[in-house]
């Protein structure tokens, strides 16, 4: 099987066919299959990448690359932040940072795309403050309800393949297993 067939958080956390952590990922059949055929459905027809490197190729748009890491410089932040409606949880609620698109960033990137990484970074690290307005920003800068739900699966499928990766890594790491793999699909 090649790398492009193989299941991608496998080769986004290191683990070779017929190792133990494949093993102990073989156990859970189904979620194991559900996340490769999400991935599938979600990048195969359209960017095919992970991330940045092949949206240049596959987009043939270079130019987008630099901005979109410095627009991600610029929302590395540590979450979740956001507000619970009043009652007990709002104990937890924890101010942070909302990211905007730089100046720059929206101009270079477009309203589409830099309201789609506002939406992302919203969705990953305030998903309590997620409100109609959101969407309606969404809806403004011109994506369609469908693109809306689209970008929104998308970001759940990564916050999933990332908390799945670093899990895998993690345990890879207690098991003695060897991560240099990892390091070559990153």
């Amino acid at each position: 099987m090649s790398a492009e067939t193989r299941d991608i958080i496998d080769i986004l956390a290191g683990i070779e066919p017929g190792s133990s952590l494949s093993g102990i990922r073989a156990r859970r059949l189904q979620a194991r299959e559900n996340a490769q055929k999400s991935y599938l459905a979600l990048f195969e027809p359209a960017v095919a990448n992970f991330y940045l490197a092949k949206l240049a190729k596959a987009a043939d748009r270079t130019d987008l690359v630099e901005p979109l890491k410095a627009e991600i410089e610029r929302a590395k932040t540590e979450g979740p932040y956001g507000a619970f409606p009043a009652g007990p949880l709002s104990v937890e609620d924890k101010a942070g940072l909302i990211y905007r698109a730089s100046g720059d960033g929206q101009r270079v990137l477009g309203p589409r795309l830099a309201a789609a990484l506002e939406h992302a970074h919203l969705l990953v690290f305030r998903p309590r403050d997620a409100a109609p307005a959101a969407m309606q920003a969404l809806l403004d800068a011109g994506w369609s309800t469908t693109a809306i739900v689209t970008v929104s699966q998308l970001v759940a499928f990564l916050s999933f393949q990332v908390r799945a990766v670093a899990g895998l890594r993690t345990l890879g790491a207690s098991l003695g297993h060897n991560a240099s793999a990892a390091a070559k699909a990153s």
